[in-house]
């Protein structure tokens, strides 16, 4: 069974080391049905440029397919860590 991560105030910069150190495939999924592969760089991309056009996701989960990546998500949505490595 795949559990789902909600995240808020997420900083974009660190938000991609953390996926960058992540194992798995990590999915962003919206409400409306879109389904993104967050590791994939394009992704990124498509997705920073709609937020500097101000587009708005209402509502959107995370979906890992390795456990262990949920779990750095988790923490970096709970307490904001970056992975060590990813750090500046």
């Amino acid at each position: 069974m795949q559990k789902f991560l909600v995240m808020h105030d997420i900083d974009i910069a660190d938000f991609i080391k953390t996926l960058d150190a992540c194992k798995g495939d990590v999915y962003l999924e919206t409400s409306e049905g879109d389904c993104l592969n967050l590791k994939s760089k394009l992704c990124q991309m498509m997705g920073v440029a709609n937020i500097l056009k101000g587009a708005i996701i209402n509502e959107a989960t995370i979906r890992c397919t390795n456990p262990d990546d949920e779990t750095l998500l988790f923490r970096f949505n709970l307490y904001k860590e970056v992975p060590e490595d990813k750090k500046d």
